[in-house]
C-alpha cells in the first residue's frame, strides 16, 4: 500500500511537471510567435530613416605639438617655434533634423577645427555646410545646408527608453555609407566618458564603430533617440560598448545654438559631493543618494535661494538627483535666468526652495581672461579661472587653472595647453587669478610654473 502511495505520488509529480513544462513552451511560442508577428524585418524601419543619415567629410589644420617646445630652453636658445600646424581630413556622420531649414546634427568632435565641411545625402548629392553652432561641453553641433529635397529624422523621447529596447545605429564607419547594427539599450545614465563634459550617456550593444560620430540612434518607431558619439574600445575597433547622446539633451543644446550661436549654461553656484553611504549616516539621510553640498559661492544663485553647507539636494524641478554629476548636468542644461525648484534635506527635515540662475561665466572668468591680456599680451587666447575644488584632477591645487586655448593664439603659441595649472609667476607662487595681476604688473619677464598632470614645467613667456 505504502509503496503504491509512492508511485503514484511520482506519477503525479510527474504529470504535473510536465503540464507545467508543455504551459511554459506553449506560452513562449506564443510570445516569440508574436513578436515575430510584429517585427519580422528591420528593413522598414531602415527605410523610413537611412535618408536622414548623412555622411559628414572635414578639411581642417590642426597644431602638433613638439614636445621640445614644452622646454623653454630648447626655444630660447634653438628658435624652435612652439607648434606647427597640419592639414587633416576626417569623416563622421551626421542627422537631419529640419529638412525646411536644413538642418543637421552631429558631434562636436566631428567638425571641431574644420575649414569645410561636406555632407553628402543618400543620394550621393553633395553639399556645403556651415556651422551654426558648436558645443564642447555636451559634444553636440548644429549644421546648415541648402534645404533642397531633404528628408528629416522624427525626433524621439529619451526620457521614456528603457534597458533592453531595441535600438539601430546608422552611421558610416570607416567610409561604409550608411551602416546599419542592431542591438539593445544596455544601460542608462552613463559618464565618466568625457569627465570634462556634461554626460548622459545610453549605452548600446549596437556596433559603433569610427566614423560612426554623429550618427542616429533609432527606435523601433523609427524615431531619433540619440547621436552616437563614442566607444570604449582598447583597440578602436568596437567590442560591443558604445555611448549616444540622448536626444533630449540633443534638442536642448540644439535650442540654444540656435538661439545664441552657443551654450549658456545656468550656474547654482555651489561645490557638491555626491552622497556616498558614509555621508548619509553622518547626516542621518534614509538614501545615499543625492548632492551634497560642500560650499556655497558668495553672491551665488544659491546662496540668494538660502542653500547651505551640508544641505543634500534630491530633487529639481521634480526630477530626481541621484548624485553629483547628475545635478551638474541637469543645471548645465537649463537657461540663465531660469527659475528652478530645489527639494533638499537640511538637519533631517525637507525643504523646496527657490533660485534664480545665474550664468555660467558670471563671475568674470571671461573678464579676468581679458585683464590678464591686457597685462601680458601673450597669453591672450586663454581661458583662465582661479583653481578650486571642482576641479577633480587638481584636486588641493591653488593656482589658475586653464580651461581652454583657442588654436594658434599667442598663449597657446608659448605652450600652454588646456587643463594647464599656473602655479608660480617668476617663482612667486600664486594662488589666484588676483596674485597674478599683481605679479604681472611689475613685470619685465615672465616666467611660469605649470603643473601638466604629475609634471611640473617651466614656460618662458617673454
Amino acid at each position: 500500500m505504502l509503496v503504491r502511495r509512492k508511485f503514484l505520488i511520482r506519477r503525479s509529480v510527474v504529470t504535473l511537471f510536465l503540464v507545467v513544462s508543455a504551459s511554459i513552451l506553449f506560452l513562449n511560442n506564443i510570445a516569440n510567435s508574436q513578436l515575430a508577428n510584429q517585427i519580422t524585418s528591420l528593413s522598414p524601419i531602415i527605410k523610413n530613416v537611412s535618408s536622414s543619415v548623412v555622411n559628414i567629410s572635414v578639411k581642417g589644420t590642426v597644431e602638433v605639438s613638439n614636445p621640445l617646445t614644452d622646454d623653454p630652453f630648447f626655444r630660447r636658445f634653438f628658435d624652435m617655434p612652439p607648434d606647427s600646424r597640419r592639414d587633416f581630413e576626417s569623416a563622421g556622420s551626421g542627422v537631419i533634423v529640419d529638412s525646411e531649414k536644413g538642418y543637421v546634427i552631429t558631434n562636436h568632435h566631428v567638425i571641431e577645427n574644420a575649414d569645410e565641411i561636406t555632407i553628402t545625402l543618400l543620394d550621393n548629392r553633395t553639399l556645403v555646410a556651415e556651422v551654426i553652432g558648436s558645443d564642447s561641453g555636451s559634444d553636440i553641433a548644429l549644421l546648415k545646408v541648402e534645404p533642397d529635397n531633404l528628408s528629416e529624422m522624427k525626433l524621439g523621447d529619451s526620457s521614456n527608453i528603457e534597458v533592453g529596447d531595441f535600438v539601430l545605429a546608422i552611421g558610416n564607419p570607416f567610409g561604409l555609407d550608411h551602416t546599419v547594427t542592431s542591438g539593445i539599450i544596455s544601460g542608462l545614465g552613463r559618464t565618466g566618458i568625457n569627465p570634462d563634459g556634461y554626460e548622459d550617456f545610453i549605452q548600446t550593444d549596437a556596433s559603433i564603430n569610427p566614423g560612426n560620430s554623429g550618427g542616429a540612434l533609432v527606435n523601433l518607431n523609427s524615431e531619433l533617440i540619440g547621436i552616437n558619439s563614442a566607444i570604449l574600445s582598447g583597440s578602436g575597433g568596437n567590442i560591443g560598448i558604445g555611448f549616444a547622446i540622448p536626444v533630449n539633451m540633443a534638442k536642448s543644446i540644439m535650442n540654444q545654438l540656435l538661439d545664441f550661436g552657443e551654450v549658456k549654461r545656468g550656474l547654482l553656484g555651489v561645490s557638491i559631493a555626491t552622497v556616498t553611504p558614509e555621508i548619509a549616516e553622518t547626516y542621518s539621510l534614509t538614501n545615499a543618494s543625492g548632492a551634497f553640498i560642500t560650499d556655497v559661492v558668495s553672491g551665488s544663485a544659491a546662496e540668494k535661494a538660502g542653500l547651505q553647507i551640508g544641505d543634500v539636494i534630491l530633487k529639481v524641478n521634480s526630477e530626481n538627483i541621484e548624485d553629483a554629476g547628475a545635478l551638474r548636468n541637469t543645471i548645465g542644461l537649463l537657461r540663465p535666468g531660469d527659475e528652478i525648484s530645489i527639494d533638499l534635506i537640511r538637519d533631517e527635515n525637507e525643504i523646496t526652495l527657490v533660485a534664480l540662475l545665474d550664468e555660467l561665466g558670471v563671475d568674470n572668468p571671461q573678464d579676468k581672461q581679458e585683464e590678464l591680456a591686457e597685462l601680458e599680451p601673450f597669453l591672450q587666447g586663454g581661458f583662465f579661472i582661479d583653481n578650486n575644488e571642482d576641479l577633480d584632477e587638481y584636486n588641493g591645487v591653488s593656482g589658475i587653472y586653464i580651461s581652454s586655448i583657442q588654436d594658434g593664439s599667442p598663449a597657446s603659441q608659448r605652450g600652454l595647453r588646456r587643463g594647464d595649472v599656473i602655479t608660480h609667476i617668476n617663482r612667486q607662487r600664486i594662488n589666484n587669478i588676483s596674485e597674478a595681476k599683481e605679479v604681472l604688473e611689475d613685470a619685465n619677464s615672465v616666467i611660469l610654473q605649470v603643473l601638466r598632470g604629475n609634471r611640473n614645467i617651466l614656460i618662458l613667456i617673454r
